[in-house]
């Protein structure tokens, strides 16, 4: 399949047409319109600082039903410890860069780059980006964030200053959405630790038809609020 060279115009191919590593589409911008299209299609930004904007759409797809979120005994207890605090909504900004730093701390590529952070940061003002927040003593211990439209969350990545912080953000996060009946949390592409939570591969023709009846419900857009 051919790599689509995005003109100014906000559209897209169709993500059937990704090559089989999953890799749509170069150029266009980071727009909020933009991506909100993306992900209404199926289609997700990645790509490193110093690259054009690449476009993706793997098959198969990883996803995470929030409702089948599988937690380890050892999470658990540490969860019922309550050394950690959550909130939502409360330090998109910190969240994102710090997603970002710490890969680079630990000499890992990251594609969260400036104009990435610049971008969400405008999608989380606009009340379709989130983050989920976990604190200990009051410093940032850990934290999730991604785009909600519709009943899919489409989560982007996730940080831990401190262990199995990014685990409590995560498990929290799914028992939030599964609170407000959302269909499924896009991982985008296998890990062996989100598979450990429950995730699973399904193709991406699956994935497609249960995220067009996902976008039937409106987004709830706004500032989340967390009660516990």
């Amino acid at each position: 399949m051919p790599v689509f060279l995005l003109s100014d115009n906000i559209d897209f191919p169709p993500p059937q047409l990704a090559t089989k590593d999953g890799l749509l589409a170069v150029g266009g911008d980071l727009s909020k319109e933009r991506l909100i299209l993306a992900y209404r299609m199926g289609i997700f930004p990645w790509f490193s600082d110093g690259d054009p904007i690449l476009w993706w759409s793997p098959d198969p797809r990883l996803v995470l039903y929030p409702s089948e979120i599988k937690i380890s005994r050892t999470l658990q207890k540490i969860i019922k410890k309550n050394v950690f605090s959550v909130t939502l909504d409360t330090a998109f900004d910190a969240v994102i860069t710090q997603c970002a730093q710490i890969r680079l701390q630990q000499n890992q590529g990251t594609w969260i780059v400036k104009d990435m952070i610049d971008a969400y940061c405008k999608l989380h003002s606009a009340g379709y980006a989130h983050s989920m927040e976990v604190w200990q003593q009051e410093e940032l211990a850990g934290g999730i964030y991604g785009v909600s439209l519709g009943k899919c969350f489409f989560g982007e990545s996730m940080f831990s200053r401190v262990s199995n912080a990014s685990n409590v953000a995560l498990v929290k996060l799914a028992k939030y959405l599964s609170e407000l009946s959302f269909d499924l949390i896009d991982c985008q592409v296998p890990t062996e630790h989100l598979i450990r939570f429950g995730a699973r591969k399904i193709p991406r023709k699956l994935f497609l038809n249960q995220l067009e009846i996902s976008l039937n419900a409106p987004t709830q857009k706004g500032k989340w609020i967390y009660n516990g």
